[in-house]
């Protein structure tokens, strides 16, 4: 029976084989017939580039040019490269080959065993020794790379936060961090080192040991008391962070970030530090972004390329959307969330660092803060970045008295128009 089976088996990869064979050579017989078919095809458009200029030259010293005799544009048609079929084949040709010889492998190992069982040599037990090896190996090299991935590329992935929660989020992260990492490597060790330890031997027995109340209750209260507070500590530094007294949310800046398939627009409060209302019944081509310019609040508000924050300042940010859900997400200063259609998120936070002194920080000269849009959004969510930029206070109102108001010229002229529309009806009808 097991003969059988092999010759199947050998029968059936013999089949693979040949077949990737048929369909590989015709590939690259295909792509010889194609090399052949360009100088061809250079051959035949070479005559007919000189028979073309014999007939120009003719047709100059004429004085009627017949317009049938243009030549017609020739249709481009796409075809598959073969050299892809010639890959795609190749590689399927190698997967076989490694499977032949991992078998190969697996059929020679058979024979070794069963040979040493028809000796009388045969030890089942040496083995268990030989993967407990393979495993204790296995534990060196995890710790080495863990020691490695802290060490090496923990400072090039890590970088304090540049607002004042940050440090407070950075502080939650870093105690999560190590608690989770001891676990892991305490864990690996014991599981690692047990199965060398206490590997199956000759004459040895294991130890039944089938229940023990107090180490369940040991590995149970422990873990769910370390859960319970990493996320108590989590839940009041959420709460620390977005729980503002109601009067540093009126002194703050006001500043609102739209996000919409695939763009974000920012609108800052003016100079009654109030935004005007938004509503979508209102958006037109010269008012795109659905002001409601009714509100009075809305004529001053201003409209920004990039985000331009002050160094020490308070920022309240009014998070919505236009169209399906984004995220708002500032990765330097920690902040992420939701821009949800339909409602208002907010976020504040004070920025701590200015643009310039992160550059310096990170010695790169064109380093920027940037924001992103952290839930995919569909085919252009990639492109959904916009520069965060951290100055002084005073170069922050220069910059903010050079920006344009959404209140354009246009937009008076046609809020005006509306206005008179709406009393001349009202007038109508008293």
């Amino acid at each position: 029976m097991n003969l059988k089976i092999n010759n199947r088996f050998k029968s059936v990869w013999g089949l693979l084989l040949i077949a990737s064979l048929f369909f590989a050579v015709p590939s690259i017989a295909s792509e010889q017939d194609s090399t052949a078919t360009s100088a061809q095809t250079e051959a035949v458009d070479t005559a007919a580039t000189v028979a073309a200029t014999d007939t120009v030259a003719a047709a100059s010293t004429s004085t009627t040019v017949d317009a049938g005799t243009s030549a017609a544009p020739t249709e481009e048609v796409k075809k598959i490269d073969p050299q892809v079929y010639k890959n795609f084949f190749y590689y399927v040709l190698f997967f076989l080959v490694i499977c032949t010889i991992i078998a190969v492998i697996g059929k020679i190992h058979s024979l070794y065993v069963m040979t040493r069982k028809m000796n009388g040599k045969y030890n089942p037990l040496a083995n268990n020794t030989f993967q407990a090896v393979l495993l204790f190996l296995f534990l060196l090299f995890f710790l080495w790379g863990t020691y490695y991935s802290f060490s090496v590329w923990g400072g090039w992935a890590w970088r304090e936060a540049a607002t004042e929660h940050g440090k407070d989020y950075d502080r939650m992260f870093i105690i999560t961090t190590i608690l989770t990492t001891a676990v892991m490597v305490i864990m690996h060790i014991l599981i690692l080192t047990f199965t060398l330890i206490y590997r199956m031997r000759a004459k040895r027995k294991a130890y039944y040991y089938p229940h023990n109340d107090t180490i369940e209750k040991i590995w149970t209260i422990i873990p769910a008391t370390v859960l319970t507070i990493l996320v108590l500590f989590g839940f009041f530094t959420w709460r620390k962070i977005t729980n503002v007294p109601e009067d540093l949310q009126k002194s703050a800046i006001q500043i609102e970030v739209m996000g919409e398939q695939f763009a974000w627009n920012v609108r800052y409060a003016g100079t009654d530090g109030q935004i005007g209302k938004r509503n979508y019944k209102l958006t037109t081509a010269t008012n795109p972004y659905g002001i409601d310019f009714n509100d009075k609040a809305a004529w001053d508000d201003i409209q920004a390329a990039d985000i331009v924050l002050p160094v020490g300042k308070s920022v309240r940010f009014h998070i919505i959307s236009k169209d399906i859900i984004h995220s708002f997400y500032i990765p330097d200063f920690r902040v992420q969330i939701n821009a949800v259609p339909g409602m208002t998120n907010y976020f504040q936070f004070t920025p701590t660092v200015t643009t310039e002194e992160m550059r310096d920080r990170m010695n790169d000269p064109n380093y920027n803060f940037t924001m992103l849009c952290n839930k995919i959004c569909g085919q252009g969510h990639f492109n959904m970045g916009k520069k965060v930029i951290v100055v002084t206070e005073a170069e922050y109102k220069d910059w903010l008295s050079k920006q344009n108001k959404y209140f354009t010229e246009d937009l008076q002229k046609e809020f005006a128009q509306n206005n008179a529309e709406v009393n001349q009806r009202t007038a109508s009808l008293n």
